[in-house]
């Protein structure tokens, strides 16, 4: 289900694709509705969600949204084949899912899809987007500050809003933004794209372990076109950042020494034009820096 990894062999970061652009311009008008909170996809490797969780199931979708009059179409959705449903009308806004209920993957006496490559933890975030414009943690405006940031988290749901989420994939954890960022761009969800985007930038990486970020940033590379630069530069500036982390990590000693991605090239490139800036702010006169 997902892409393949494209052919980066003629492309690279170059200064156009400086990392202090890593973030993209942001609409504002999301839905101030209360989020859902969700269950982590259960695994071997994880421990079981709390009783207390809900997933943004076929029951929430059929008693939450009632009003909504088109037909349901029942989502088939991971290994353990999770059931979920939305109203037809609602996924079509998803080239993807507009294009499978008119020919792909749908049985069509009983409007079903399957994604079994899907973690049902993810479409759960994406489904949530799609009714509600917005998915758990919310983005909420700060008046005071006049800046955008994700909302309060209770105790009860702290679990919920983990940065990290198990991918069967991998064999491991991910940043949960970067995995609906690639689902977006599977979908076709620009919006949700750049709300994922805003949010990982959002989220603090302290306490995340160097192999968590470059298993995500790999991720990343392998699920996004070689147009869209946007998450990749987020991921180079990241790492740049916390370059003197980085620089004590076996991990990524061991993946730089192993090879076989653009995303080291790509890095090559951005410290290099980083190191070229600095070096540009330190040769400039005093007084050229204030005109």
């Amino acid at each position: 289900m997902f892409s393949k990894r494209p052919d980066t062999s003629s492309r690279s970061f170059s200064k156009s694709h400086k990392v202090s652009k890593s973030t993209s311009s942001f609409s504002s008008s999301f839905s101030k509705d209360s989020g859902i909170t969700k269950k982590r996809h259960e695994s071997r490797h994880r421990r079981p969600a709390t009783s207390s969780s809900a997933s943004f199931s076929e029951d929430t979708v059929m008693t939450s949204f009632s009003n909504l009059s088109s037909s349901i179409v029942t989502l088939v959705v991971g290994s353990e084949q999770r059931l979920f449903a939305a109203h037809e009308n609602i996924l079509c806004s998803s080239p993807f899912f507009s294009n499978a209920l008119r020919k792909l993957y749908t049985d069509p006496s009983t409007k079903r899809i399957s994604l079994p490559e899907e973690e049902p933890e993810i479409f759960s975030s994406v489904l949530e987007f799609m009714y509600k414009g917005d998915y758990f943690p919310r983005l909420v405006h700060n008046k005071r500050r006049d800046s955008w940031e994700l909302e309060p988290i209770n105790d009860a749901d702290r679990k919920a809003a983990e940065s990290t989420v198990y991918h069967r994939g991998v064999d491991g954890d991910l940043l949960k933004d970067t995995v609906i960022y690639c689902a977006a761009e599977r979908y076709g969800l620009d919006e949700l794209k750049k709300l994922s985007l805003r949010k990982q930038g959002l989220q603090t990486e302290s306490g995340i372990q160097c192999s968590t970020i470059l298993a995500s940033a790999r991720y990343a590379y392998a699920n996004t076109p070689e147009t869209d630069s946007k998450l990749r530069a987020h991921y180079l500036a990241l790492i740049i950042r916390s370059r003197s982390t980085f620089k004590r990590s076996g991990t990524m000693q061991l993946e730089m020494f192993n090879g076989g991605t653009q995303l080291f090239f790509d890095l090559f490139v951005a410290l290099c034009n980083h190191v070229d800036d600095i070096s540009s702010v330190q040769n400039t006169p005093r007084s050229s820096r204030h005109m």
